[in-house]
């Protein structure tokens, strides 16, 4: 059983070596364990440090494309290179590496197929009272979103079987950690988590720029991604709002029709109309979504098989220089 412990970058010369330092070189139940990183068009000397460090894989990105691309990239050139399992880590070692043993277990005693990290946010001292709240909040929404019972759902800190990888799909461009916690809720992928430990902050946060921009762009991507996976719920629940407030007009103005003379509150009964209208366009836009998810339901499912063909037979082939650069003669002792 091989595993790939994959880290993406973005100018992380000066703290790549402190992480790649602090991943285990042996597991029991792993026969092979092999390291990449992902150089997110990275400008300063990240490359160099890999090389000298004696990374396996090197994928390289000219522009950086952002965290979510940079998983996709590391996920497709690890099952490329025959991995059974998937250990995404971050470069500012963020994440214990000695954690990585417990990440792994459940998947190699076949448990699950991911396993989250769930980092101690309540005692971690470099995130303030503002982020911890907003942490158990985003994570509070995955879990209603995605049916699973996930307490840490923005940790990167997971591991990942072959069998779940060749199904994961990432269509945003801010980050990855969200949507594939929903993603495999719908899928019904085996999926748990473990504590692990963090250590100290060795630079800022680069996934945003403020509280607000973090909120913000949390939010679209959790809705976004229950649009995708369950349409028909969502905009029932949406339409039902409006259909719900028409039909209480509705029965006023009937009443008031019955009871005295209802000419003064024709608007009621306009206003009741449209928002009835409003309710029932915005359930038939949730079965023609409905029928749209299942559509991509199937199409999901003709990826996977290419993708287990594609992988099954190029994993041991020689691959391009210019995505996946190999140095299995210089690995770390």
């Amino acid at each position: 059983m091989k595993l790939i412990i994959q880290i993406p970058c973005y100018n992380e010369a000066e703290t790549l070596t402190i992480a790649l330092n602090e991943l285990p070189r042996h597991i029991d139940g792993i026969d092979a364990i092999e390291y990449l990183i992902i150089n997110d068009g990275s400008t300063d000397a990240t490359v160099e440090v890999a090389k000298s460090w004696g990374v396996n894989y090197i994928v390289y990105q000219k522009q950086n494309r952002g965290l979510a691309k940079g998983f996709m990239a590391g996920l497709d050139a690890c099952l490329r290179n025959g991995a059974d399992i998937i250990v995404n880590t971050d470069a500012d070692n963020q994440y214990s590496g000695q954690d990585i043993e417990k990440i792994v277990r459940p998947i190699i005693e076949g448990k699950a197929d991911i396993v989250i990290g769930d980092r101690p946010i309540d005692t971690t001292e470099h995130f303030s009272m503002i982020k911890k709240t907003l942490q158990h909040f985003g994570s509070w929404v995955v879990r209603i979103a995605s049916n699973t019972d996930i307490p840490d759902a923005p940790s990167g800190f997971r591991a990942i079987s072959r069998e779940a990888a060749l199904r994961i799909n990432v269509t945003n461009e801010y980050t990855y950690t969200l949507e594939t916690i929903v993603q495999a809720g719908r899928e019904r992928i085996p999926m748990t988590h473990v504590p692990i430990r963090t250590n100290g902050e060795l630079r800022p946060s680069r996934l945003f720029n403020s509280m607000s921009s973090y909120v913000q762009k949390s939010m679209v991507t959790i809705i976004r991604a229950y649009i995708m996976y369950k349409p028909l719920k969502f905009f029932t629940c949406v339409g039902a709002v409006p259909f719900l407030i028409g039909t209480v007009l509705g029965i006023r103005y009937l009443i008031l029709l019955t009871t005295i003379n209802a000419t003064g509150h024709i608007q009621s009964l306009i206003l009741s109309s449209v928002l009835l209208l409003m309710g029932f366009i915005t359930f038939i836009i949730g079965l023609m979504a409905d029928i749209l998810a299942k559509n991509r339901m199937i199409l999901e499912d003709i990826q996977y098989h290419v993708r287990k063909i594609d992988y099954e037979g190029k994993e041991n082939m020689e691959l391009d220089i210019q995505e996946v650069h190999g140095k299995d003669e210089h690995k770390k002792d």
